[in-house]
């Protein structure tokens, strides 16, 4: 297992505020997490007394306005450049392969809640926050939050409330529509509980939850019969492995498995 917590910006857990070196930081650490043989789930969660409080208004303001004196085109760019940046970022999360359990407690704001988006499981306290704020400061958020919440979710109306609004979800809000699975009174307990889910998923053949990912992240953006032609496609070699036979085994003779890891870069270094 590998956890990760947040502990930018002494205890705002600010995103952006070093927006270069954070955006850098996530896609590597999630680059180096897919290539790892021994990492097979993953928990995050932010230190302090929030999970994530977004963007950095003031460090975002001058980096785009440093080039004032560039003309439109290249300006805009820039812009562009900057923001697929921090967009293959946050997809590195839902592409690295291993099961990723949020932890969320606190306010999860703006950039943050684009960042969990794309994790594979949340879990949150009774005391967090959700909101997308980036309409407060004039912006329409780009990096994944508008993007993944719709599937999420599954209710256009209230998506476009809470984006076009900027107005606070809490905890038990995001528990009543699905954007996280279980709600805890502490993080300590939640905590636990993420702890003891990655463990489980840990002990699972690492074939079935790397397929199990892959499977649902296709699904969400293609058809049915596109979604179950890629399923069986997959399969078709996976289930010639090792992995369901000893499982099958395990099962019969009641002991608990062990499977080989995947192939990957490298020896844990996390």
């Amino acid at each position: 297992m590998f956890f990760w917590s947040f502990v930018w910006e002494g205890s705002s857990n600010a995103l952006w505020s070093r927006l270069i070196e954070s955006r850098k930081e996530i896609k590597l650490c999630f680059e180096m997490i897919k290539q790892d043989v021994d990492t097979r789930a993953v928990l995050l969660s932010g230190a302090g007394h929030l999970f994530c409080s977004g963007l950095d208004l003031k460090t975002a303001l001058s980096i785009f306005s440093s080039d004032a004196a560039q003309d439109v085109a290249r300006r805009a760019l820039k812009i562009r450049n900057f923001g697929k940046m921090w967009q293959d970022a946050f997809t590195s999360i839902e592409m690295c392969g291993k099961p990723v359990i949020a932890c969320l407690h606190g306010a999860v704001l703006g950039a943050g809640l684009e960042l969990v988006a794309a994790c594979d499981i949340r879990f949150c306290t009774s005391d967090a926050s959700f909101k997308l704020a980036e309409v407060d400061i004039g912006l329409a958020s780009d990096v994944g939050g508008l993007q993944r919440l719709p599937k999420i979710i599954g209710n256009q109306s209230l998506v476009r409330e809470l984006a076009l609004s900027g107005r606070q979800m809490l905890g038990s809000e995001a528990f009543q529509h699905g954007l996280v699975s279980r709600i805890f009174d502490t993080k300590e307990a939640m905590m636990s509980e993420g702890l003891a889910l990655c463990q489980s998923i840990a002990s699972k053949s690492p074939i079935a939850t790397l397929g199990i990912k892959e499977f649902l992240n296709y699904t969400r953006d293609n058809s049915v019969k596109d979604s179950l032609e890629y399923a069986i496609t997959w399969n078709m070699s996976m289930l010639q492995g090792s992995d369901l036979a000893i499982a099958t085994a395990s099962m019969v003779q009641k002991s608990l498995p062990e499977y080989e890891n995947l192939p990957g870069a490298k020896q844990s270094k996390l």
